[in-house]
C-alpha cells in the first residue's frame, strides 16, 4: 500500500476550515477577483454556449484554488 497516496485522499477529502484570518482573506480574495472576471465575461462575451463554459471554467478555478488555500498549513 502506498501511504502517501492514501494521506493525500485523507486530507483532500477532509473538511479545511478557514481558521486563520490569512486564509478567510484569501478565500475572500479568490471570490471577489473571480466574481470581478465573471461580470466581465458576461458584459463582453456574447451570450451562448462560449460564455457559458467560460463561466463554468472560471467557476471551476475559483473552487481549485481556494481548495489549495484550504488543504495548505500555511498562512499564506
Amino acid at each position: 500500500m502506498n501511504q502517501n497516496i492514501h494521506d493525500r485522499i485523507d486530507n483532500d477529502f477532509a473538511f479545511h476550515p478557514a481558521t486563520t484570518d490569512e486564509k478567510r482573506s484569501a478565500h475572500g480574495s479568490v471570490r471577489h477577483e473571480c466574481r470581478q472576471l465573471a461580470h466581465f465575461i458576461a458584459d463582453k462575451v456574447p451570450a451562448g454556449r462560449e460564455q457559458s463554459l467560460a463561466l463554468t471554467a472560471l467557476e471551476e478555478c475559483m473552487h481549485w484554488a481556494n481548495a489549495g488555500i484550504a488543504k495548505t498549513n500555511t498562512n499564506s
